[in-house]
């Protein structure tokens, strides 16, 4: 089940959605190494913390799922947003320093194949940041959130997944280890259970930030990649042939050439 971009920005909206954001903008300080003049795309919704960590980046780019829909970004000045498929993102090669995916990896169709196009567009030192809900957790379980919809990942799997796809994982962090609880007397408690929850139950956290690296070391075949979606054009005539037509109005067809042999 996709998440939908008016259900993803109903939650951000709410008191608990915003406690999400936090917890999550927690986990990518600890790991954001800050790179001054890069250009940053973000894949999936994303928009919370471009605008954060996106501030001294040259170019910034919301990329967008079309499965989940997309929004104008930013509300001022040129819009940055844009309503791609995963698996052809709109890129020329190595021309990415960095990519944030946060509800994206856990929708895709084929997350290999999705990690195989990052690798294509980033940048030799290029770094590829993922947040993914972690399938011990509490908040893939309930679905009153958008961390309950998708494919869940353990810290095991993204690994052996990253590493399929020529990554090496660099740095790794938690987040959100209060429990998506709407009730109020629960919220009041969030700050408290979430520092208890990093010392006393990280591996129990709602979801896993990882960072990794390009790697260049292990040989790529090159091959021709043809793409799963069928695109076509909505005016193309669909006639019949010459030799068709002919046949149907009871004309004769041209007769076949024979070959002397030499």
């Amino acid at each position: 089940m996709h998440s939908d971009i008016v259900d993803l920005r109903s939650f951000y909206s709410t008191t608990l959605g915003r406690f999400a954001e936090r917890s999550i903008t927690m986990a990518l300080s600890s790991i954001w190494a800050a790179v001054p003049n890069e250009r940053l795309v973000g894949l999936g919704y994303t928009l919370p913390w471009l605008e954060r960590f996106g501030s001294d980046a040259e170019r910034v780019f919301a990329f967008m799922p079309a499965t989940q829909g997309a929004v104008v970004w930013p509300a001022t000045g040129p819009t940055a947003t844009a309503l791609v498929f995963d698996e052809e993102l709109p890129l020329v090669d190595s021309c990415i320093d960095r990519m944030l995916l946060v509800h994206s990896l856990e929708h895709v169709e084929n997350p290999r194949e999705t990690l195989n196009e990052i690798w294509r567009v980033l940048s030799p030192a290029g770094r590829v940041v993922i947040v993914v809900p972690n399938r011990r957790g509490v908040w893939a379980r309930f679905e009153h959130t958008p961390f309950g919809n998708g494919r869940p990942f353990s810290r095991g799997q993204l690994t052996e997944l990253l590493r399929e796809a020529n990554f090496t994982p660099a740095a790794w962090s938690d987040a959100l280890f209060f429990p998506p609880s709407r009730r109020r007397f629960m919220m009041r408690f969030h700050n408290v259970l979430e520092r208890a929850g990093r010392r006393l139950w990280p591996i129990f956290s709602g979801v896993i930030v990882v960072e990794a690296q390009k790697r260049l070391y292990q040989g790529v075949p090159v091959a021709q990649r043809a793409s799963r979606r069928v695109f076509v054009p909505v005016l193309s005539p669909h006639g019949a042939t010459r030799l068709g037509r002919r046949a149907e109005a009871g004309g004769p067809l041209a007769p076949a050439r024979q070959v002397k042999p030499s």
